[in-house]
């Protein structure tokens, strides 16, 4: 072995790709992260410990075997380095450019050093794989005669439509928009996921057999009592897409719009598709182009769909940008209660937030302030003052007292999460829901109260993160496999134990 496999951890200090600088990368939509060198990938690679117990298996939801594809990586042996990827995940592409890395808080070097850069590696590893023509059409050998539909083809829907097309059996895949990916298409920015990368993924799945039907709304323009009768089994991996909203003064203003809303304009836009122009049927469709250019553009929530909102009103040449965030700034050290492995609750900066934009932490919406014409002109905000228990985690918040203010905005986007899945299948149906309205399915089986219908994703779960939404869907299709077959022939997952309270705020 190289010396500095050995102590490569000791060696080298973790690097990430560079970058475009930001004045150059706000002009466009493209990706603008750059690949390693070969020797920047052999470095980072020989960070990686080989550690005896390797906890960035259990933090990751996927259960990667990440020391071992690492070493393959340091080895330059691609081919093994991607069948050890692909063994557990079946969208490193997604992961590798859009996942929060619980694999990395979990790294044993990052008790006191620098994590292994594990998303960058994992991305360059499935990006060589299909530059050498590694990554090919899975054919199974044998056809079982079982047909099974899938609702919905976001990460959830398309691993286990994967899944269930390796264990042979016929899968076709509804999806109420005009192309696959599900908020991966139409939820997050080109600049951070180009839709070429899920359209090559597509075009695998079907030289694979799986057949993709578009603008088929399941409970809208499609039955899913016809389903039921033409598939032997049904698995719903929708999204949680109702949005959470803002019940304040001044709601009804022109000008106050769903994020999603307005990231899936730009996104047909990048598309070369127009804007209005979405599924027949949605429960939030809007009549009018939404755009910050010329703008004072106010994002009220801070996670990544907030991040992204702000990277995007930049680009459309906002006159400014201020993100809003209830929650205090956190540090830049791991407080208490997140002790390794857990995720920490430190202070991030995304790259949509180095680009220009103002965060206001600890700041509460109070109301939407008009013109007089029915337009939004202003929001009233107040500080908070945040309470903490001793081991650092914040247990309540008061207003601050005189820090009430206004705030010039003629364009809010609200990016505070979602909520639930779309109610009107579920409820025309009566499938079981728990009481967050999500669909209630059994923890190990998946399975739901209605016949041959499974459930995963979001839709099960609620909102949460892509890499869990794979897990989901991974897990789903074996228990459907030993529903159809009586015994599975999909592997089971790693045990994946360590989500955290941080993941649920996303």
């Amino acid at each position: 072995m190289k010396q500095d496999k050995i102590t490569g951890f000791k060696q080298y200090e973790r690097e990430l790709p560079a970058v475009e600088p930001v004045a150059k990368r706000i002009k466009h939509y493209s990706e603008f992260t750059h690949a390693y060198p070969p020797e920047k990938l052999h470095q980072q690679s020989a960070r990686c410990m080989d550690c005896g117990v390797p906890f960035c298996h259990s933090g990751c939801p996927l259960g990667n075997v990440i020391p071992e594809f690492n070493d393959a990586v340091f080895n330059e042996q691609w081919a093994e380095a991607y069948e050890i990827l692909a063994s557990t995940n079946n969208f490193p592409e997604f992961t590798g450019r859009i996942c929060p890395a619980p694999c990395e808080s979990a790294c044993v070097l990052n008790i006191n050093r620098p994590a292994v850069a594990i998303e960058a590696i994992e991305k360059h590893i499935i990006e060589i794989a299909f530059q050498q023509g590694l990554v090919k059409p899975f054919l199974p050998e044998d056809r079982t005669g079982k047909k099974v539909a899938v609702v919905g083809s976001g990460p959830a829907g398309m691993a286990a439509a994967e899944q269930l097309n390796a264990a042979g059996h016929w899968v076709t895949i509804y999806e109420k928009d005009d192309a696959a990916g599900g908020l991966l298409r139409y939820g997050i920015p080109d600049f951070k996921l180009e839709k070429s990368v899920i359209d090559r993924r597509v075009a695998l799945m079907e030289q694979s057999g799986i057949v993709f039907k578009y603008h088929a709304h399941v409970g809208i323009n499609v039955f899913l009592s016809d389903i039921l009768h033409e598939y032997d089994a049904v698995v719903m991996a929708g999204g949680a897409m109702v949005p959470r909203d803002l019940a304040l003064p001044g709601r009804e203003l022109k000008g106050i719009h769903y994020a999603m809303d307005f990231l899936k304009q730009q996104n047909k836009r990048v598309a070369k598709k127009d804007p209005l122009a979405f599924a027949e049927i949605e429960s939030n469709i809007i009549e009018q182009e939404v755009t910050a250019k010329g703008k004072d553009v106010v994002i009220v929530g801070s996670g990544d769909t907030g991040s992204d909102c702000m990277g995007t009103s930049i680009r459309q040449g906002a006159k400014s940008v201020t993100q809003l965030a209830l929650m205090f700034q956190p540090g830049t050290n791991r407080p208490m209660h997140t002790p390794w492995p857990q995720y920490p609750s430190i202070h991030r900066t995304s790259s949509s937030q180095e680009e220009g934009a103002e965060r206001l932490f600890a700041t509460v919406t109070k109301e939407f302030i008009g013109d007089g014409n029915g337009n939004l002109a202003a929001l009233r905000v107040a500080d908070l003052q945040w309470e903490f228990a001793p081991n650092g985690k914040a247990i309540g918040s008061t207003e601050r007292e005189g820090s009430e203010r206004i705030i010039p905005c003629d364009l809010a986007l609200i990016a505070i999460g979602f909520s639930k899945p779309e109610q009107l299948l579920l409820d025309r149906y009566d499938i079981d829901k728990d009481t967050r309205g999500n669909i209630l399915a059994d923890e190990v089986t998946y399975k739901t109260s209605y016949p041959k219908i499974f459930a995963c994703g979001d839709m099960r779960r609620g909102q949460s993160l892509v890499v869990w939404a794979i897990s989901e869907g991974r897990e789903c299709a074996r228990n459907v496999d030993a529903f159809l077959s009586k015994q599975t022939s999909v592997l089971e997952n790693r045990d994946a134990s360590l989500e955290t309270e941080a993941f649920g705020a996303f």
